[in-house]
């Protein structure tokens, strides 16, 4: 967290944020005053967005319709219990939890975070070898001083990686250089650094604050927020007509109206044009649509009998020879009464990773975990994994800004259209993109701008 908040300090010269976004600090009083309207107000989407959205309606008296084409609540904070604990295939962490919703949401919902420690690494290479402690910390300095330094190098039509790589030839054939733009900026942003934008790659913002892991399932937060809800699962919506005087919803089993409709579904549900809209949307949030792309972060969670890393450590890292891939493992035995490690599949080969089979993945993140411990490694008793990009709820993990766009793309993406329909989600957050707290508070702030017109 310490490493992000840094560079994106940098990188903006401004403050770290340590309070609540200006819409929601100012608000008065009157705000959770009872808000009486005979309006019909239809949410599409119960991932956090889309249960901020009704939550804040119901608290003020309102009840609103929830679409949600899964058969449970939640969206990407989404939850396997399989293994005897929880977990998170999406969202793990609360980051920044300071002055961050989230965090008290996590309270009222009794939801369990660790902090865990960036700082408790060892890295290894590929022959096995461990990185010096002092050669990582000279490594991470530079990493930090020198991709603050890309923002003012920058160009629309050039992506993050060439701009690096021009100004710093001597970093492309150097595995520990690659491990650190893939495990820590691939990872944080979503996208690969080949697409990911050289000038607005770490433009959106922070609160303050380590970064917490949920430990008993971030979906405990989905279900506080889902309460009295008028929730209405195993609604897939294919269609959406605002040409009359009330905007008529499809879905492939039922149809409803709205007088407003608030959209948020993820990014990738309108990349892939799995709702027509009639009319089409302005030709500006089209482009913007078109423009931003979804990054691929999968996980895999890895079960043995009994551990044979060292459980003191919260993160191993290897410097592979391919980027992105199964590079950062952290160990999950920290925070649950589990021998488990989870590894992670970023950039370009977090899409490449969902072809694989299971037995692949594991043949391939075996062969790491041997290098590092030892070829009489055993294999897990119980192996778990995503595929985010192939997910027809969601088609990638999270947002991030690519290359040949700005990040005012996501202001686009967040503009109400006809004072009828309006937008939400993680992708609708120019400052806090690819966020739990970035979902919530767009719903907060598209909540918002429906009350304006009551």
């Amino acid at each position: 967290m310490e490493r992000r908040q840094f560079i994106k300090d940098t990188v903006l010269g401004l403050p770290i944020l340590l309070s609540m976004p200006l819409f929601l600090e100012n608000c008065d009083k009157d705000d959770m005053k009872p808000i009486k309207t005979d309006k019909k107000i239809v949410v599409i989407g119960a991932g956090i967005a889309g249960l901020s959205v009704a939550h804040y309606f119901k608290e003020r008296g309102v009840n609103v319709i929830l679409l949600e084409s899964r058969d449970k609540v939640g969206g990407r904070l989404r939850v396997n219990r399989t293994p005897g604990f929880a977990f998170d295939e999406g969202a793990s962490w609360i980051h920044g939890p300071k002055g961050n919703p989230i965090t008290d949401l996590a309270e009222k919902s009794g939801t369990k975070t660790f902090l865990t420690s960036d700082d408790s690494v060892v890295v290894y290479d590929i022959d096995g070898s461990k990185y010096a402690e002092n050669v990582l910390d000279d490594y991470e300095s530079k990493y930090l001083d020198d991709i603050a330094k890309i923002s003012g190098n920058g160009a629309l039509d050039m992506s993050f990686g060439s701009v690096f790589y021009n100004k710093f030839p001597q970093t492309a054939n150097d595995r520990l250089w690659t491990y650190l733009l893939s495990a820590y900026l691939e990872f944080d942003t979503g996208g690969d650094i080949s697409k990911l934008s050289s000038l607005d790659y770490y433009d959106d913002q922070n609160f303050k604050g380590e970064d917490v892991i949920v430990t008993n399932g971030y979906d405990t937060i989905a279900e506080y927020l889902a309460k009295n809800i008028d929730v209405r699962l195993n609604q897939r919506v294919t269609a959406i007509d605002y040409s009359g005087a009330k905007t008529q919803i499809t879905t492939d089993s039922a149809s409803f109206e709205a007088d407003f409709l608030i959209v948020c579904t993820p990014l990738g549900i309108l990349k892939q044009k799995k709702i027509t809209f009639t009319p089409n949307l302005p030709a500006a949030k089209m482009e913007a649509i078109e423009n931003t792309q979804m990054g691929a972060v999968n996980k895999f969670l890895l079960v043995w009998d009994t551990a044979f890393w060292d459980t003191n450590l919260q993160y191993i890292g290897y410097t592979p020879e391919e980027k992105g891939k199964f590079n950062y493992f952290l160990n999950v035995n920290k925070f649950a009464n589990a021998n488990a490690l989870m590894t992670f599949a970023l950039g370009d080969y977090g899409a490449a990773s969902e072809l694989l089979s299971d037995d692949a993945c594991k043949a391939e993140i075996m062969k790491h975990l041997r290098v590092i411990y030892g070829q009489d490694t055993p294999y897990p008793k119980d192996f778990y994994r995503t595929k985010w990009t192939q997910d027809p709820d969601t088609f990638g993990a999270y947002s991030f800004a690519s290359n040949g766009s700005r990040s005012t793309d996501f202001d686009t993406l967040a503009e109400k259209v006809d004072d009828r329909l309006f937008f939400a989600g993680e992708h609708t957050s120019r400052e806090y993109r690819s966020t739990v707290h970035g979902a919530y508070l767009s719903g907060v702030r598209a909540a918002k701008e429906v009350v304006d017109l009551l």
